[in-house]
């Protein structure tokens, strides 16, 4: 029965997904973050609030300086949809408002950062309707519903293995996900797969229950997340919220009264099953996918081959005329046609277009023309007969302004598809690399397609001047040396290559528009071919588009109502606004994000606004439609800054602080307070409301508006995001368009793409049980912050585990230690303590650069490993730590981590270090700039560190292969180190070169590596030349000084750094004796700098040694 549906997804689910092994030291993680949470929000932490218009009146200043008096940060991320609970991907979103967020308040900035549900649309309304079938099927407990008719879950087909490109990659190939794949027909089964009982899922009949349910789910995952939102804003959308309601009402009839929403024919896509258009956000496949406009080119058939005379006998009228009716986007080369194309594989349809009028093409292009006004009677599918293409071969037909005034052949060509277009391709060797290539195929080889030669050999007429030639398709067939229709690669770049520059840079050499720009004589012999009665316009889905009712798409045309994107003027200024040319415009953290931006403005044309099916706003002039899902939703970041004061829940059933009723909210209203209109008294007598009340709301917009982040994956800057800056511009001041739009890639979970169907799926639920919070948290920004696709990985999560509760520990046990040292040393201390300072600094600037994984890189790994190194430094040394490092350090570690891992860092902030108050309130802390020589003094003692421990193991080497007898490294060992205070002449060169190719402004090379390297060839010992170069430049992309570094000094002493080194060299690798050599080139003799004496020089490896870089000898001695 039904009952079994759960286990075995359950068992799916979790199939591809990381075992834990240990969960003590997660759950006592787990507990602090319980504790913390409800902590904060008993205290309210994160509830922001505009300064009072009691503290300063209203207008008193200006908004501009009452942000600047008082600086706040509003963030934000695309409401979730509420059919299902939060998946890992929606948190990798929420995780980049909320870290900066977390980071603005550490800056003193006033945080709001608030979150709604969205309701509208399709998806719920579809969901539910399935759901009521359902129980009318089988049941109200779904008892009905036999598992050994149909059977839930089935063998499934081995897919085709994909190439790997690492082999070395382990891909498990057994388990359950692999074994199995779970077939969802069903919607209560779907409903069981995220765990609601089946005793509650007949509730979910009704559209209603789900924003009941879901919305309370999305809040408690996202509070056990952490996360700092401020709940008294949150709201549902749709006209469930009559608050809400009135604020689209009010946005609808704005921009119709801003020409912006008219009301006309256009092509939409279109469900032929729920009688509406499908946008966006009601399709299960194909979002972002638009009508594609085509010209179809009506060419009559003149003589039929006798194989279709006879299919068609007795099928049409008498006196009918027959159309093969190809779809073009090029209707300028049409006086280039020679042949008209078709599959002879494809069964084609001879379907009524008007009486007396057919047009043979496939089932698929008929069901697109229904609803477009070329058939005579809308959305009636007339199929007078079926015709085999191969049929139809060596028919005779009418090619509209070609040459070929006397008909041009139908001939075969393979590749045409029956999803594409009509399955009808008019062929124009001139211009088309495919068609030039398959018509001399055919031509080549004749008797094999079983056609007459001279079919194929019609003239080809230059029809476009292009610079590459008047025959481009000719030209770049050979040219790439295509050799047949079969070289599918080549003809794609081809293809592209040929459109371009016959659109871009042709000219037409024949026709009514001779001489003219291809792109300017491109409309005009469309409308000739249409205005004569040659062609139609036809449209269809430029990919496939599957509604979620399971409707294969098509494009109507419809009267609707739609908001005029892409109207010359407005594209204008919202292109202008992210082209950001004067820095006050959008920021979107990378230029392929705007360029993302720029394309989509480029193309995005009109957009209906309204629906008849699914849940929404009524339209306020025509009830009978509703706000359609992606239009609600463009401004409501403005609706947060108010929503307190509307209603203090989802619904808007309880009033909110201002104790105002929804039908108080008019139209006048919602402009005074999104700054479109002033006060005046007819406004107080309209509304009803106090303007005390009214004052305080316009307070809430103007101080926290404009919206400072807007977070969101890439996929919604082709239609949301883009919305957003349109709406803002057209309905708000200049004053408050959005700040900056910060757009992510898709998450992968475990490097691999998230799905159900394979178990490799996680809810936020999940992750957060499995890892606790601040691992979670650590783990997504650790996953990646560029446009490109990030990883979420579960190691990762698993190992933060280990390490929060290892230093959590390690912190306890320092703040009890009775053996900290009190004063501080000029090497291990000084060292630390500057490094500390160091990446604090880095972590800073990449919190403000939005680049999580490499504040957590600084704050984290490199501050823990920094602790690590300065702990293992100070106990080769035989010291212990000092005491203030340690609590420099532990605060530190708090602070900078807190905007990632608030809960962990809240604890060693309250418990360990002792403070009063909570880290939430904390400001970033301040730290001395670093000083360069002590970044390299660090930099070259490790380095140093790992040569010595390299240069005994090659020494080790040398004697395993006899090369060598005098060292054994399991006798006693002395270690000889050699330094130098002077480079070689042959650097002097090599420095002079560099200064001449750096730009110390930029911090930059000014010329490119291989151009360096030429020059290098040129001074000699090139193999040591180019990586000195190379370190000389490292030293100043660092920081130091270029007057240090090109002076041939260190920026630190190097004498006096090793010297400090040999304490803890002697310790950490076991050496009985080490001495330190001061060297000069050529000289025999150098100084001993340990003991001041003069010794001999007696190895060659002396001479290896350079400022900078230190020569190591390892030899045995007695015991």
């Amino acid at each position: 029965m039904a009952d079994s549906v759960k286990p075995i997804v359950e068992g799916l689910q979790n199939a591809a997904l990381k075992d834990l092994k240990g969960t003590e030291k997660r759950d006592s993680l787990i507990a602090i973050e319980k504790k913390y949470q409800q902590e904060w929000e008993q205290q309210g932490l994160f509830n922001a609030d505009a300064p009072s218009t009691a503290d300063i009146p209203l207008h008193s200043i200006t908004a501009a300086e009452l942000r600047e008096k008082f600086p706040k940060f509003f963030g934000t991320i695309a409401f979730p949809y509420m059919n299902g609970r939060l998946h890992v991907g929606h948190a990798f979103s929420f995780s980049k408002v909320e870290f900066h967020a977390g980071y603005s308040r550490m800056n003193g900035l006033n945080v709001l950062w608030p979150q709604g549900y969205h309701c509208t649309g399709l998806p719920i309304k579809a969901s539910a309707d399935k759901l009521a079938k359902e129980v009318q099927m089988f049941g109200q407990e779904f008892e009905k519903y036999n598992e050994d008719e149909e059977s839930l879950v089935e063998t499934a087909a081995a897919p085709a293995q994909k190439e790997r490109e690492d082999v070395t990659k382990f891909s498990a190939k057994k388990g359950k996900a692999n074994a199995k794949s779970v077939k969802m027909k069903y919607q209560f089964q779907i409903m069981q797969t995220m765990g609601i009982p089946k005793q509650q899922i007949h509730l979910f009949a009704d559209p209603a229950y789900w924003l009941e349910y879901f919305p309370p789910l999305c809040k408690l995952d996202l509070s056990n997340l952490g996360t700092r939102i401020d709940w008294r804003r949150q709201f549902v959308t749709t006209d469930a919220n009559p608050y809400f309601d009135a604020f689209v009402r009010w946005q609808m009839i704005r921009l119709k009264e801003l020409h912006k929403i008219k009301f006309g024919k256009r092509h939409t896509i279109y469900s032929i099953k729920d009688g509406q258009p499908c946008m966006d956000h009601d399709r299960s496949e194909g979002e972002g996918v638009n009508p594609q406009i085509y010209v179809g080119i009506k060419m009559q058939v003149l003589e039929y081959p006798s194989k279709a005379q006879e299919t068609l006998q007795g099928k049409l009228p008498d006196g009918a005329k027959v159309y093969l009716v190809p779809a073009t986007l090029r209707a300028e080369t049409m006086y280039g046609q020679v042949a008209c194309f078709i599959s002879p594989k494809v069964t084609y349809g001879v379907y009524e277009a008007a009486p007396k009028e057919y047009f043979v093409m496939t089932e698929r292009a008929a069901r697109n023309m229904s609803h477009q006004e070329i058939f005579a009677e809308e959305g009636v599918i007339k199929k007078a007969a079926e015709v085999l293409g191969s049929d139809l071969i060596g028919a005779l037909v009418n090619a509209p302004f070609s040459f070929h005034k006397d008909g041009v052949r139908v001939l075969p060509m393979e590749s045409i598809l029956e999803t594409k277009g009509t399955g009808v391709v008019t062929c124009v060797p001139s211009d088309s690399p495919d068609d030039y290539a398959t018509i001399m195929d055919l031509a080549k080889k004749a008797d094999y397609y079983k056609i007459k030669k001279e079919w194929a050999e019609l003239e080809i007429y230059p029809i476009i001047q292009t610079p590459t030639s008047d025959l481009l398709a000719q030209a770049l067939v050979k040219k790439m040396k295509i050799a047949s229709p079969k070289d599918v690669k080549q003809l794609k770049e081809a293809k592209e290559i040929a459109y371009k520059e016959g659109f871009y840079q042709g000219h037409m050499l024949v026709g009514d528009f001779k001489g003219e720009k291809v792109a300017d004589a491109k409309p005009k012999v469309r409308e000739q071919l249409i205005g004569a009665g040659l062609a139609f316009e036809y449209a269809e889905p430029e990919n496939k588009v599957v509604s979620r009712s399971g409707d294969e798409c098509t494009v109507a045309l419809m009267e609707q109502y739609y908001i005029d994107y892409g109207e010359d003027s407005w594209r204008a200024t919202v292109t202008e606004y992210v082209e950001n040319k004067d820095g006050k415009g959008l920021d979107t953290y990378s230029n392929d994000t705007r360029n993302a931006f720029l394309g989509v403005l480029d193309w995005l044309k009109q957009w209906a606004c309204a629906r008849t099916y699914g849940l929404g706003s009524k339209l306020p002039w025509a009830p009978e439609y509703l706000v359609e899902s992606l239009s609600d939703s463009t401004i409501y970041m403005s609706y947060y800054t108010v929503a307190h004061y509307l209603h203090s829940d989802n619904f808007g059933r309880e009033k909110g602080k201002g104790n105002i009723t929804p039908d108080q909210m008019i139209d006048e209203v919602w402009d005074y307070i999104f700054c479109r209109a002033e006060f005046t008294d007819d406004l107080l007598v309209k509304s009803r409301i106090p303007k005390q009340t009214l004052e305080a709301m316009r307070r809430e917009f103007e101080y926290f508006y404009p919206l400072d982040l807007r977070a969101s994956g890439k996929d919604l800057i082709n239609n949301h995001l883009t919305f957003a800056l349109y709406n803002h511009v057209a309905l708000f001041p200049r004053e408050y368009w959005p700040k900056s739009f910060r757009v992510n890639g898709h998450l992968q979970l475990n490097g691999e793409k998230m799905s159900k169907s394979t178990g490799n799926f996680m809810t936020l639920d999940d992750v957060v049980k499995k890892y606790g919070a601040d691992a979670s948290r650590i783990a997504l920004a650790d996953a990646g912050d560029t446009i490109q696709d990030s990883n979420f990985v579960e190691d990762v999560a698993d190992n933060t585990i280990l390490r929060l509760h290892s230093l959590k520990e390690w912190f306890e046990e320092m703040a009890k230690s009775q053996e900290l040292r009190g004063e501080k040393n000029d090497f291990e201390d000084a060292l630390f303590d500057n490094e500390m300072n160091t990446l604090v600094r880095e972590a800073r600037q990449h919190y403000e650069d939005t680049n999580y994984k490499m504040a957590l890189k600084s704050c984290f790994y490199d501050l823990i490993n920094a602790k690590d190194v300065y702990r293992a430094s100070c106990s080769a040394a035989g010291i212990a730590m000092n005491k203030e490092l340690v609590s420099k350090y532990t605060r530190l570690q708090a602070l900078t981590l807190s905007p990632i891992a608030p809960h962990w860092a809240e604890y060693i902030w309250l418990e360990v270090l002792n403070e009063t108050k909570t880290i939430q309130l904390a400001r970033w802390p301040e730290v001395p700039e670093a000083d360069a020589s002590l970044s390299a003094a660090r930099a070259y003692s490790l380095t140093t560190q790992s040569n010595i421990t390299s240069a005994e193991g090659a020494q080790i080497k040398k004697m395993a292969k006899g090369k060598q007898v005098h060292f054994d490294p399991k006798k006693p060992k002395k270690l000889t180190i050699f330094v130098t205070k002077e480079f070689p002449k042959w650097q002097t060169g090599c420095i002079e070169l560099a200064k001449e190719t750096w730009d110390p402004a930029t911090k930059t090379q000014t010329c490119s590596d291989k151009e360096l390297s030429s020059r290098v060839a040129k001074l000699g010992k090139v193999k040591d030349a180019m990586p000195f170069i190379q370190r000389l430049k490292k030293r100043l992309r660092d920081g130091e000084p270029p007057e240090v570094v090109f002076d041939q000094k260190l920026a630190f002493d190097e004498s006096k750094i090793v010297i400090s080194m040999v304490p803890g060299l002697k310790r950490a690798a076991g050496i009985s004796s080490i001495d330190v050599l001061l060297v000069t080139e050529g000289s025999k003799t150098g100084t001993n700098l340990v003991d001041g004496s003069e010794v001999d020089i007696k190895s060659p490896i002396a001479e290896l040694a350079v400022p900078g870089q230190p020569s190591f000898l390892f030899e045995n001695i007695e015991a």
